[in-house]
């Protein structure tokens, strides 16, 4: 595997190009090829299962494009699948988890709320994260709903903002003063949580931290690239691709292709 290998992410749809951003404004000299799985999106109702023969498609797909590091850019196939992954192949993986940690550490009221898929809620690694911080109380709400709305570019629409507030005024009501997003889908969504919630409460994703440890991971590996050069990035999805185009402000070309 060589420098000029490029990073391959996936993501149940177009979530993930959150993470993308981070990492391509981080490490502005590596290509990337991103995929979409927006056909099978969303992941977090889909058994464990499931969700593991979906990652090793996508898997399969980018090592077939030559990608030396992966990043699973989707919190419901890293807390079920990421494991397996690691296990199966040899290459380093990148996983997304819900960032309790910081949100607990920092929190004034010892009260959170996460915001995720049924699929990262009810997994193995976030329950073994959750039950470090057994002095702070964590109010859990999945987000039935939120990925299909943003699958289908009704970010804006009065059904979306039906439901967060159906989700977050009981946070509000909690005395969180952290709100920790699950779900790399969820970013997209914060101009309009802000709208709902205090000021006082911050808002906390992972796609900073992401991108910062799969750099690590290059320079460990000795596989970055420090090269400056006209990068290419390639994104793929299985779906109707006018949402990735719209949410990537039609910046970027997106394929078509079933896999």
């Amino acid at each position: 595997m060589t420098k000029n290998n490029p990073i391959g992410l996936f993501d149940s749809g177009i979530g993930g190009t959150s993470i993308w951003a981070e990492i391509h404004e981080l490490l502005p000299n590596e290509d990337t090829i991103y995929l979409a799985d927006s056909k099978n999106a969303p992941y977090g109702q889909k058994s464990k299962e499931e969700i593991i023969d979906l990652s090793i498609k996508n898997t399969e797909f980018l090592l077939n494009q030559n990608c030396k590091i992966i990043v699973v850019a989707c919190n419901t196939a890293t807390t079920n699948a990421i494991k397996e992954l690691r296990a199966k192949y040899n290459i380093p993986f990148i996983g997304i988890e819900p960032a309790i940690k910081p949100a607990a550490l920092h929190s004034k009221t010892q009260t959170i709320g996460i915001l995720a898929t049924q699929g990262t809620l009810n997994s193995e690694l976030f329950h073994q994260t959750a039950q470090q911080f057994h002095n702070t109380k964590i109010i859990e709400q999945i987000g039935h709903g939120l990925v299909p709305l943003i699958e289908n570019g009704a970010i804006n629409s009065p059904e979306m903002k039906q439901l967060l507030n159906d989700y977050l005024q009981p946070m509000i009501d909690a005395n969180i003063d952290y709100l920790v997003l699950g779900c790399s889908h969820y970013p997209y969504l914060i101009p309009q949580i802000k709208k709902i919630l205090p000021k006082k409460i911050k808002i906390i994703d992972s796609g900073e931290a992401v991108a910062r440890q799969t750099k690590n991971i290059l320079q460990e590996k000795e596989i970055l690239n420090e090269e400056n050069h006209k990068t290419k990035t390639i994104f793929y999805t299985n779906s109707d691709p006018k949402v990735l185009e719209e949410i990537l402000k039609k910046k970027h070309t997106v394929i078509k292709k079933d896999f």
